[in-house]
C-alpha cells in the first residue's frame, strides 16, 4: 500500500500535513456544531471526535511513507 501511495506522488510530508489539517478541522467542526446546531454539546462532541480520528491515521501513514522513502 505504501508503495502505491508513493507511486501516486504522495510523500510523508503530505500525510503529516493532512494530519495537522484534520486536527484543525476537528476543532472547527466541534465549534461550528456547538454554535449552530440545536442538538447540543453531545452532537458537537461526536463531530469533533469523528473528524479527529483521521489525524492518527494520516500521521501513521506519514511515518510509514517516511520509512519507505529511506
Amino acid at each position: 500500500m505504501l508503495q502505491q501511495l508513493h507511486e501516486k506522488g504522495l510523500r510523508a510530508e503530505h500525510m503529516y500535513a493532512a494530519g495537522m489539517v484534520s486536527i484543525a478541522l476537528s476543532f472547527t467542526s466541534w465549534v461550528l456544531s456547538k454554535k449552530f446546531e440545536a442538538a447540543g454539546i453531545e452532537r458537537a462532541d461526536r463531530w469533533g471526535i469523528f473528524v479527529g480520528e483521521w489525524a492518527p491515521t494520516f500521521i501513521a501513514l506519514g511515518n510509514g511513507l517516511k520509512m519507505y522513502e529511506k
